[in-house]
């Protein structure tokens, strides 16, 4: 007979709005080994907040003293298809992770995890909970728990709700039973090896963020570098080239969350519009987003680059008014998107206006 204890923390985690609830023993995780070395071949490039205190993010009793046990949750954020309106013939032109599409998945999660956690207090548990927040290897706790497996992209998968879910954790002192591991269901499939469009997973269940569009357009703070410009094409934060490649996203629904929808004043921006945003402007846009956090700089550096691989004649104004702005990074890309569609309308004068 299956422990009350879980049976109670997972219709807790229902009520919640976690799709699923799996428990792991709290250890050592299973590939540690793997992540230390991964630091020191330098494939975390500049998040430097990963190498800090390595010891704990591999081991979740180092994190929390007591640990026995580590509850895994999933919720499903898939939003859908096209986020642009199709009344006013506003073809998109630009990709958005889907995760960031609307409201900041961190916000949503925490609350529900710290009204879980008061929850779990009244079983004697002491917890410490993160949704990709925290020195945790999460990904190992969920597919020893049986949450999924771990892709050859790095990104888990689960059965259900194919690669559009956010991971959570709980570690708590309460000592629960474990639950079986899924096993890894990916077999021969190399789809999301061969969708990324700059070869940054360089071998199965390794990628290397010094490669990645997703590192790029949103951890790393400088300039991108002239090689992986035109491969970032027309995205403008993040990058889900290998979770769309998936097979098993053939089983995914769309999130029941409405923060996770679509946000529409976004989307309604053609791509050149977001160049006119100044600070303020930026922040009402993206407010309570998760592409607030990389402030307006980062963010028109994405532009400009995206604007550069496809934009047009009509495209020019905004990008020359970017070049002129105050801030060297916007500048220097805005610079670059200049002279990347003059050459492209030169070899072909009657290329079609930019989105």
């Amino acid at each position: 007979m299956s422990d009350p204890r879980v049976q109670q923390i997972r219709a807790w985690a229902k009520e919640l709005g976690f799709d699923e609830c799996r428990v792991a023993r709290a250890a050592r995780a299973t590939h540690a080994d793997t992540f230390l070395q991964w630091l020191d071949d330098g494939c975390h490039a500049d998040m430097g907040w990963m190498e800090r205190t390595p010891g704990r993010r591999c081991d979740p009793r180092e994190v929390l003293p007591g640990c026995r046990s580590v509850i895994c949750l999933a919720m499903n954020y898939f939003p859908g298809e096209s986020p642009f309106p199709e009344t006013d013939g506003h073809g998109g032109g630009y990709r958005i992770a889907r995760y960031a599409w609307n409201d900041d998945y961190h916000d949503l999660i925490v609350r529900r995890l710290r009204e879980f956690d008061t929850r779990l207090a009244t079983l004697g548990g002491t917890q410490r909970y993160y949704t990709d927040t925290g020195p945790v290897l999460e990904r190992d706790f969920a597919t020893d728990s049986g949450l999924g497996w771990n892709g050859k992209s790095t990104v888990q998968i689960h059965r259900r709700l194919g690669t559009w879910f956010f991971l959570a954790e709980l570690l708590t002192t309460l000592d629960l039973p474990a639950d079986p591991p899924f096993g890894d269901h990916c077999g021969k499939c190399t789809r999301c090896i061969t969708a990324c469009p700059t070869s940054a997973i360089t071998e199965p269940h390794r990628v290397d963020a010094r490669r990645c569009i997703s590192y790029f357009t949103i951890e790393h703070k400088g300039s991108i570098p002239l090689e992986f410009r035109a491969a970032i094409g027309d995205r403008i934060y993040g990058c889900d080239d290998c979770l769309d490649a998936c097979p098993w996203n053939r089983f995914a629904r769309v999130s029941r969350e409405a923060a996770f929808h679509a946000r529409g004043e976004v989307f309604r921006h053609r791509l050149r519009d977001f160049l006119a945003l100044d600070d303020d402007a930026f922040r009402r846009l993206f407010s309570k987003s998760p592409i607030k956090r990389i402030k307006r700089a980062r963010f028109l550096r994405n532009v400009c680059v995206a604007l550069g691989n496809t934009g047009g004649r009509d495209d020019l104004p905004a990008l020359e008014a970017a070049a002129a702005d105050p801030d060297p990074l916007i500048a220097e890309h805005a610079a670059w998107a200049i002279e990347a569609v003059r050459k492209r309308l030169a070899e072909s004068p009657s290329a079609s206006p930019g989105p």
